[in-house]
């Protein structure tokens, strides 16, 4: 690719110089540009601030001339630097030459793109390459009215790279790459990433993230969607945090779909299917409508594909009057005179009334194509706090669906189960009370789920460690508790399936 420009913002660095763009990462990592190094130089208060585009306390913290205090008022704050403090830092006539600075004034010089420090999930020192301005990509208030402009990193890039199936494939698919993070993530552990985007000043920023971290390069697809890849490829994993805003009309290219309501989510989730491999999965963020006379469950079940099981986690619902401010804020309207910015909510609240739409939620989709004859669709709501990342804990949820869904009640009683690690008993009832009201398994990793059991299912949990069967542990609970060991055996296997289902249970084989 070479230089490429979107309407009034600026050039962009040349993708085409690997070399120049080699010598600039070992100059960054040199000069401990990196996010521990960040974190040391400017103090947890500051570099948080720059997590929420406040740049004040990092500019207190720059003020001397070290090479790091440099780099930071250059690339993450774009302060002019003069042009002999950079030049002892990085290959300062290289980066000019391929468009990473330029020239300010008679003896300054300026970044053209945000370069922010990454920690990898293995230590990994990587960099994203963003708009100026725009590094905190989301629902950040950054403001910005430009088209085709190109956020960085924000809660729902995290977010989906955290629960990202992280097995090794030979194939993986970044849909609306962004500024490539997803991209990155996935060439860690794909031999070969695909990564697509409506906005061809995206790709282009793509490829400068990818070259400056020291990943491989990516087959980069300009289109729609789907509309870039060919009828017979599939995937082993397909990656997407889409333009999901519910707007009324498509401003912003980073945030709105184009397509009316939730369309555009539903779309991606049913043309997903086709384009995954056997036993490859599909994960999305995605907004979803929330309509008059319809549960919101069915809604998003509609929009599995045949032959793939799901797992669909609402984590947010916003009524339509926050939904509606929280992203007038995004674009700045809420900086426009008072009646722009009246029309512009009015738009919106017009549009979810025509769709008898009274919320939105928010949330997490995973796909995975299997060869059953009845695929698995789990759709709930989890709103409370998690442990990231869930990528093992999402891989985990389809391998028990595939052992409950192969095991009747006999078979989970001659199973073997242990305890998942970091599980705990809560026993609850009032101070001073022989027996508890009852007895809650809490879970301190992945999902942190809990979830209540009777007497005989908290003692089946304690000493379930891979040695006895399920039934024989039933036989011995029936007689501490001088209970009927044919009745125990017959209802305590819906409980077990519940404690495998949920994650507090694995089986042991």
């Amino acid at each position: 690719m070479g230089d490429v420009s979107h309407t009034s913002l600026s050039p962009l660095p040349s993708s085409d110089r690997a070399d120049v763009a080699a010598r600039l990462r070992d100059a960054l990592l040199g000069a401990s540009f990196t996010a521990d190094g960040l974190l040391d130089l400017l103090g947890a208060p500051a570099y948080a601030a720059l997590a929420r585009s406040e740049t004040v306390p990092a500019l207190r913290a720059t003020r001397g001339d070290t090479p790091l205090e440099t780099l930071v008022r250059l690339f993450l704050l774009q302060q002019p630097v003069p042009h002999a403090r950079v030049a002892d830092v990085l290959p300062v006539q290289d980066c000019l030459e391929s468009g990473w600075l330029t020239r300010a004034g008679a003896d300054e010089v300026a970044a053209t793109v945000d370069i922010r420090p990454y920690g990898g999930p293995g230590g990994e020192d990587w960099f994203i390459v963003s708009d100026l301005g725009c590094a905190v990509g989301g629902a950040g208030g950054i403001g910005s009215r430009e088209e085709g402009v190109v956020l960085g990193v924000g809660g729902a890039s995290t977010t989906l790279a955290g629960i990202t199936v992280r097995t090794p494939v030979s194939s993986a698919l970044d849909l609306g790459t962004g500024s490539g993070i997803q991209a990155l993530h996935a060439a860690q552990h794909a031999t070969r990433v695909t990564a697509t985007d409506l906005n061809p000043r995206a790709l282009h920023i793509t490829a400068l993230t990818l070259a400056l971290s020291g990943a491989p390069a990516a087959d980069l697809r300009e289109g729609s969607l789907f509309e870039p890849i060919a009828d017979d490829e599939t995937y082993d994993l397909i990656v997407s945090n889409p333009p999901f805003v519910i707007s009324p009309g498509a401003r912003l290219t980073y945030r709105d779909g184009g397509m009316g309501g939730d369309d555009l989510c539903r779309t991606l989730v049913q043309q997903a299917g086709d384009r995954l491999g056997d036993g490859g999965y599909a994960q999305f963020l995605a907004n979803w409508q929330h309509v008059e006379g319809e549960e919101w469950q069915d809604r998003l079940r509609s929009w599995v594909p045949r032959g793939c099981d799901a797992w669909i986690v609402q984590r947010e619902v916003q009524d339509v009057t926050q939904y509606a401010e929280l992203w007038l804020r995004d674009a700045g309207d809420h900086r426009d005179e008072p009646a722009e910015y009246q029309a512009r909510y009015d738009a919106w609240l017009d549009e979810f009334e025509a769709r008898k739409v009274k919320a939105v939620g928010f949330g997490w989709i995973t796909l995975r194509r299997t060869a059953a004859a009845e695929p698995s669709i789990t759709v709930e709501e989890w709103p409370h706090s998690i442990e990231q990342p869930l990528g093992e804990t999402v891989r985990a949820h389809f391998d028990r669906v595939d052992y409950l869904r192969a095991s009747d009640d006999a078979a989970l009683l001659a199973g073997h189960f242990r305890l998942v690690a970091e599980v705990v008993q809560e026993q609850v009832g009032l101070p001073g009370a022989e027996d508890p009201e009852h007895v809650v398994l809490r879970q301190h990793r992945g999902m942190r789920r809990a979830t209540k059991v009777d007497t005989v299912g908290a003692g089946f949990a304690g000493v379930c460690d891979g040695t006895l069967s399920a039934g024989r542990i039933l036989d011995a609970i029936a007689q501490l508790v001088g209970e009927d060991p044919v009745l125990l055996r017959d209802r305590t296997p819906a409980q077990i399936r519940l404690l495998v289902e949920q994650g507090f249970l694995e089986p042991a084989e």
